[in-house]
């Protein structure tokens, strides 16, 4: 959100970022190795210097403190150093630094100068011999990762991508970097503590819980929840988390999670983190999901009793080989992770739910792409390449339409140039050969022109530089087809001509894909009268799903249709999801409702973790905390 080292081998730079020998990877062509050594030195949003001293494993001791709102940890390390080092660098942002050891005994350390977004350096001095470096701290109070939820249930959840992990973990904050870690975290008794690790089913009596992940993962997984939750198997490999007052409704809405690991296993290969479990978090999560590995953070807002929002938790499943596996080497390569991610969950909907159901899907997406293509060549072209550009900007900037959908009709025309079965053995050995190792754009195009872009037309017909480099949507990007929203869209244009009534439009036919479609491409001057007309017909104010719900919120922001504002308002309140927040307060901003926007806000902002106030506040011009 979600490097630099030199190497004298390929074995080292596996060594360096602590991959096992339970996870055999292919060695990377020498010319690929290059360009990764090359690409590490260019992090520009973290201050370590892994070429002189980099972390394998983490043990982290912990205290959950609710009235503080706070953590008190010890932050243990495992170091592999360089014959020549002198210090071992680690990102904070907001922490206060207690005291610091290495290898049991205590040294001073040196705080670097704050700098925007990416915090301080923590300067540690080693010796090549150094084995561990321990750090003891505390977070602060409104680390800017930490959402705490107050009341009669309280609840905490992180979320660390992009470069948020620095603000409640001392680390080297960086997607290159991999690591191990074990921990042991006190809460208060009655709540349970989760992590993106191996993780409890049932709550201790003490109210303490251990934790390990064998696999090495980027900083950006580390991941916590505490709170009142309970456990349901959905499947062998398969289970969700929720609080009591849902956990019947995630049971039901998530209960197919199993056939969609199955048809993931089928299409790419064996998934690897042994178990694949969802935890719905409290509506102010900023996101749909975030995939901390073994454990899926989910908003509430797919709860729809329908099952019909799911494909997010194949997006989130898929992450589990693009991006857990195969992790981009910075986040100027977020393509890498979420192009392939988009590509395969659609591959993953299509296989459970069928080519008409991924089509939709498609064609949604695809809308949406040319509305953000739109938007953001008027205002930093460049911002449309797939390779991005991030330099000293927040890597937040990244998390756009163009990284996701972009990516995806990318390889969608790989797939179609190729065909597709020649593309699925291309992309299976790609995640095999790549496995827990991390991947950048000039080595991907490497790949990809050894591999599967073997021959000159073949490259022409694709067009790699327009594609990565190149500004806007290429004239060769794919055409998605979905007979059924096309027969929505001429359904609108004789509904909005008035050639058919609002009762008499098939709206408790359509799936939620269709409904959507049809809300969200009403005219923007569509007057209140025809939306209190459909709303009449159809209850649409009153919907369950939140994607459906979202696009008649926003039509009614446009269209002043003051009815819905209640709902719109208690919406807005509650959920924090940052997709549905920022059309819906930029709709208020562009008609002029200013004044609505600021009271709604000024209620809700308390509810919302940093990663929405940040785009909420530059939004309305409201100071940041």
């Amino acid at each position: 959100m979600n490097h630099p080292f030199l190497v004298t081998s390929v074995c080292g730079a596996l060594a360096f970022f602590g991959c096992k020998e339970s996870h055999p990877a292919e060695t990377p062509s020498a010319k690929e190795a290059h360009i990764l050594d090359m690409k590490r030195a260019t992090d520009h949003h973290s201050f370590a210097k892994p070429a002189e001293a980099v972390t394998t494993h983490l043990s982290w001791d912990a205290e959950v403190d609710f009235d503080t709102r706070q953590i008190h940890a010890t932050a243990t390390y495992n170091l592999k150093v360089a014959d020549d080092a002198e210090r071992v660098l680690l990102d904070c942002r907001g922490l206060d630094i207690h005291s610091v050891q290495v290898d049991g005994q205590d040294v001073e350390f040196e705080l670097g100068a704050e700098q925007p977004f990416i915090g301080q350096p923590l300067s540690i001095p080693v010796h090549p011999t150094s084995n561990k470096v321990a750090v003891a701290y505390s977070t602060s109070d409104n680390a800017d990762a930490f959402l705490w939820v107050e009341g009669e249930h309280p609840f905490l959840f992180t979320q660390s991508q992009a470069i948020l992990a620095r603000t409640w973990i001392p680390c080297q904050d960086s997607p290159g970097i991999r690591f191990t870690y074990d921990a042991k975290v006190r809460v208060p008794k009655k709540l349970m503590a989760l992590m993106s690790a191996v993780n409890p089913t049932v709550k201790t009596d003490n109210g303490v819980y251990t934790f390990r992940m064998d696999q090495p993962i980027p900083s950006y997984l580390l991941a916590l929840a505490v709170g009142d939750v309970e456990f349901r198997e959905v499947g062998p490999h398969t289970g969700v988390y929720a609080t009591p007052d849902l956990i019947d409704a995630a049971e039901f809405e998530f209960s197919e999670m199993e056939d969609m690991l199955v048809a993931a296993e089928t299409l790419y290969g064996k998934y690897a983190w042994e178990r694949y479990d969802l935890l719905v978090l409290p509506a102010a999560f900023p996101f749909g999901g975030m995939e901390n590995p073994r454990l899926t953070f989910a908003t509430p807002t797919i709860i729809a009793g329908d099952r019909s929002l799911v494909s997010l938790v194949a997006h989130e499943l898929a992450h589990s080989w693009s991006g857990n596996l195969v992790t981009n080497a910075t986040w100027d390569d977020f393509w890498l992770n979420e192009g392939f991610t988009v590509y395969f969950e659609q591959r993953i909907m299509e296989a459970v739910y069928g080519r008409d159901i991924s089509e939709m899907l498609g064609t949604l997406s695809y809308q949406g792409l040319v509305d953000e293509v739109d938007a953001i060549m008027d205002v930093n072209p460049n911002d449309t390449h797939l390779r991005l550009h991030l330099k000293g900007r927040n890597p937040d900037d990244g998390m756009t339409a163009i990284a996701y959908d972009k990516g995806y009709f990318f390889l969608r025309l790989l797939e179609e140039t190729v065909g597709r079965p020649a593309f699925d053995q291309f992309l299976k050995t790609y995640f095999t050969s790549h496995a827990f190792q991390i991947m950048d754009t000039d080595s991907f195009l490497i790949y990809l022109d050894d591999n599967l872009l073997t021959t000159e037309s073949l490259k022409a017909s694709v067009d790699v530089p327009a594609w990565v480099d190149g500004q806007g949507l290429p004239d060769n990007c794919p055409q998605v087809q979905s007979a059924r929203l096309d027969l929505v869209d001429a359904t609108l244009d004789e509904w909005v001509q008035g050639g058919k009534a609002a009762s008499d439009l098939p709206w408790d036919q359509w799936l939620y894909q269709e409904k959507y479609r049809f809300l969200s491409n009403l005219p923007d001057d569509i007057s209140s009268d025809r939306l209190a007309e459909l709303d009449d017909a159809w209850s649409v104010n009153a919907t369950g799903n939140n994607e459906v719900l979202f696009a008649w919120l926003e039509q009614a922001v446009r269209s002043r249709h003051t009815p819905a504002y209640e709902r719109l308002e208690m919406f807005l309140i509650h959920v924090g999801r940052r997709k549905f927040l920022t059309p819906l307060y930029k709709a208020m901003v562009d008609t002029d409702q200013e004044t609505m926007a600021e009271a709604i806000y000024k209620q809700a902002r308390p509810n919302y973790h940093s990663v929405a106030t940040g785009t909420m506040d530059e939004l309305l011009g409201h100071p940041s905390h």
